[in-house]
């Protein structure tokens, strides 16, 4: 029999439809309250709606004997209630600084990473997190303090894409009564406690101050607000979608260079906050980046259209919005082959993602141990997803446009073919050639995404590790904390 908080859990599941008969569901245990709370609830949960659960626990190795006794109660945990378990172990501090980012960042990204790695090899299919209504507050405020738009506002999604919050509907401290109840144990990690995080210092602080002086319920409150503006923002990107289809046109080059254009007829007849919408996606398309954007630059761009052709605004990343006679071009020059440009060449963050300025890709990276059940044809080989064997990799991998002395392997025997002669052979127009985004170990091109990829990485009988690059196009609209995961250890 279900109780009052496990039947709003199951109610919630069933409303956003995040789970389907069959569907196989790959959930993170650190062996926090949370976590802990949501596997539960999933175990709860499978007979009754017919779905499989697995388990994905990541020891950073940040807190020496505390971590390895997290990592063998959630072994202990899972034994008990029949949950299949992946355990990664990677030094998060030491990843951090070859990748210089702070150890928040990098833990995110191999948290990340495992989940993605889980779903290749298991089958996964969604991907269950365990925030909860408060954590959602948490990232309003953050949001809000940051300077965000509605998109920030919309807080954490229950669904996106196939990674659920089934748990979104409850408070930290109905998560931790529901434990108490069932005397399910949990364990404390001490960082949560620490105020060195932003995040951490807003849930410490200032959320209670506001529920203590301003109204106990501004958690569920601002949780609210998020869900009713999540419903704003998909009608407005809707209606957005509308008017780019019927007022802008887009063209990039061969060196990068990319242009937006934006019919003046079309976008006169716009409602405000839909144009105010299209002309940030604009910029951003233009400039193949879409952080530090601001509204300020999509007020400065929309007031051209009342202005004379030839008036200009610089934008970021280089952009310029110019007044034509029949509307607004956005444009970003190409670069040079002598340009010092940063985007060049870029080491790939292996496991993790990439951005490539060159294009406005990002290049996600997962590695994968190959066992002796292991088949290549599990892993979906599409245009833009592939599988290499990564013991072979002499140098490390980067992300960059051709140059001279570029080849190919182009069959077993080790038959090399040029970078140049192969893009002749397939008639790659020469414009196009130099804004090819190219991942390379040395001169060796291990793929060219969207064509072909090099004979010398196949997987082989000898492959032990694998490493699966998917290329992807960055979608990261604002400056807030919309990240799949939002910076807390569940």
């Amino acid at each position: 029999m279900m109780n009052r908080t496990e039947k709003k859990v199951e109610d919630f599941v069933r409303k956003y439809d995040m789970i389907g008969r069959d569907d196989t569901v790959v959930t993170g245990v650190s062996g926090g309250a949370d976590s802990v709370c949501l596997l539960f609830m999933l175990c709860a949960l499978r007979e009754r709606l017919g779905f499989r659960v697995l388990a994905c626990h990541v020891n950073h190795g940040l807190r020496g004997g505390a971590a390895d006794a997290d990592e063998e109660y959630v072994r202990s945990l899972c034994e008990s209630l029949g949950v299949p378990l992946r355990i990664f172990r990677e030094n998060v501090e030491l990843i951090a600084r070859k990748r210089k980012q702070s150890t928040e960042e990098a833990g995110r990204l191999v948290r990340r990473s495992a989940f993605e790695e889980m779903c290749c090899r298991d089958g996964g299919t969604k991907i269950a997190t365990a925030h909860h209504r408060d954590d959602n507050a948490e990232t309003v405020l953050m949001n809000i303090a940051r300077g965000t738009g509605l998109r920030g506002l919309c807080g954490i999604r229950p669904v996106r894409g196939k990674w659920i919050r089934p748990l979104l509907c409850l408070s930290r401290d109905e998560i931790e009564q529901w434990l108490g109840k069932k005397k399910i144990s949990f364990c404390t990690d001490a960082t949560n406690e620490e105020d060195v995080y932003t995040r951490n210092r807003i849930r410490h602080h200032i959320l209670p101050a506001l529920k203590e002086q301003v109204n106990a319920g501004t958690a569920r409150h601002l949780s609210d607000l998020a869900l009713q503006v999540q419903e704003v923002w998909d009608h407005i990107e809707k209606e957005t979608d509308r008017a780019e289809a019927g007022c802008v046109t887009c063209s990039g080059d061969a060196g990068g260079g990319r242009k937006v254009t934006v019919s003046g007829e079309g976008f006169a007849g716009l409602d405000p906050a839909i144009a105010k919408t299209l002309i940030h996606r604009c910029i951003c398309r233009a400039a193949g980046k879409e952080k530090d954007v601001e509204a300020v630059h999509v007020t400065d761009t929309i007031a051209l259209f009342g202005k004379q052709a030839g008036k200009a605004v610089d934008l970021p990343y280089g952009v310029k919005a110019e007044r034509t006679c029949n509307g607004v071009l956005l444009a970003k020059p190409a670069r040079t082959e002598r340009s010092a440009d940063a985007s060049a060449e870029v080491a790939l963050n292996i496991p993790g993602d990439t951005y490539f300025p060159g294009t406005g890709q990002t290049i996600q990276c997962v590695l994968l141990e190959k066992t002796d059940d292991f088949s290549p044809e599990e892993i979906p080989q599409k245009s833009y997803t592939k599988c290499f064997d990564y013991d072979i990799i002499k140098y490390s991998l980067s992300a960059r446009s051709r140059r001279p002395g570029d080849y190919l392997v182009v069959d077993g025997k080790g038959s090399r073919q040029k970078l140049k002669a192969y893009f002749i052979n397939e008639k790659v127009p020469r414009e196009e050639r130099e804004g090819k985004l190219l991942i390379a170990d040395g001169d060796h091109i291990v793929w060219i995404p969207g064509m072909r990829m090099s004979a010398a990485y196949q997987i082989g009988s000898r492959t032990k590790r694998i490493l699966m690059i998917k290329i992807t196009e960055d979608r990261e609209y604002v400056r807030d904390d919309q990240s799949i995961d939002p910076g807390r250890r569940s």
